[in-house]
């Protein structure tokens, strides 16, 4: 079935063409690199994986509950429009906002395979280039991954949402090489995997669960790898330089901060487009989900050196002041961890599977 045929709106066009800008650079220096990019360059090949045999794809969802969730986190829960639903309304509800959700996981996906393909061309380090290309491939995987859950155990699709599909144009038409940088290694990942995180972490579905926590360990790299960069990039620019970037951050969160309301998941309910805002911005549930989904940002944006009156004022309006004190190393240490315990469970469990098997296999020879 075609993709086409599983959105709950067509995009508008088949193809989004963004026109280049920027150079290609080259460098002839093969033989030096900085230790510690070089060192997550040699991570990123070690840890390649397959997603159609590293994840079960043979266990059941529920289209109707796919994540397992409370209907305490429906922004519709306490609402006149909740009372009037039925169990099959709620139960399409919840397919929705998963639907949605994992589209726009997707599309960010596609996003960030092509930002670190823009990597590997603009930027102008050699060691930069080779980790990026690792980082496309995990890119490539993680929208195959979503693509085929979506697909195959939800059955929906929603199209990108505009301010994602605004944040993506203004990162990939900026000619500066550290602009993709910045807006995908650092914005929209660190979004990404506050998102993941939280789903993850209260999930109780095992397929989500893997696919999350699989992807994350990889999205622990990326993120470590724009710091790196930038963090010694951004010493040698002027104040000047500095600010100007300072305000794409600034523009670039609260764009996120207003996409993550789902408010096309409740206009397919028959709510005016007004109303779904309000009732959004009345959810105390997405009130704390939209903070917390800055706990990778902030941080790591003073981490880079990206801490001017400016961007501090808009991180106080937004409520999220005090996460640039979280500890991002072990955030980043905590989700390959996970991943890691996922997968020691996931194959015990199986060994232990397979020894009763032959055992079985014994006692009925006997």
């Amino acid at each position: 079935m075609s993709t086409h045929e599983l959105y709950t709106t067509g995009p508008v066009e088949p193809n989004w063409q963004i026109p280049a800008s920027g150079s290609a650079r080259f460098s002839w220096e093969y033989d030096e690199g900085r230790d510690r990019l070089l060192a997550l360059y040699q991570k990123g090949k070690d840890k390649q994986w397959d997603g159609a045999k590293r994840i079960d794809w043979s266990l059941e969802v529920d289209p109707c509950d796919p994540l397992g969730t409370p209907d305490e986190a429906m922004t519709l829960y306490g609402t006149p429009h909740w009372a009037k639903m039925t169990e099959r309304d709620r139960g399409e509800l919840r397919k929705h906002y998963t639907s949605w959700q994992f589209s726009q996981f997707l599309h960010g996906e596609q996003g960030a395979m092509v930002c670190a393909a823009r990597i590997v061309e603009s930027a102008p380090d050699m060691d930069a280039k080779f980790y990026s290309a690792t980082q496309t491939m995990d890119e490539a995987r993680h929208a195959e991954i979503y693509g085929r859950f979506l697909h195959e155990k939800i059955g929906m699709l929603y199209p990108i949402n505009d301010n994602l599909q605004a944040l993506l144009g203004d990162t990939l038409r900026d000619s500066r090489w550290d602009m993709p940088y910045l807006g995908m290694q650092v914005l929209i990942e660190g979004l990404a995997l506050a998102a993941f995180g939280m789903i993850r972490d209260t999930t109780d579905k095992p397929l989500p669960k893997q696919i999350l926590a699989y992807v994350m360990q990889d999205e622990a790299r990326h993120v470590a790898f724009g710091r790196m960069a930038l963090r010694d990039y951004y010493k040698q620019l002027t104040d000047a330089e500095l600010r100007e970037r300072e305000e794409f951050v600034i523009e670039g969160c609260y764009l996120m901060r207003d996409r993550l309301r789902g408010v096309e998941v409740l206009e397919n309910f028959g709510i005016a487009k007004k109303e779904a805002e309000q009732l959004s911005e009345q959810s105390e549930f997405l009130t704390l989900f939209r903070q917390l989904l800055f706990s990778r940002i902030v941080p790591c944006v003073k981490d880079i050196g990206l801490w001017g009156k400016r961007l501090q004022k808009a991180y106080v309006d937004m409520g999220v002041f005090e996460m640039g004190n979280s500890n991002l190393d072990l955030l980043m240490s905590q989700d390959e961890e996970i991943a890691e315990q996922l997968d020691r469970e996931r194959f015990a469990q199986e060994e232990c599977e397979r020894v009763a098997e032959v055992e079985s296999a014994i006692a009925d020879g006997a």
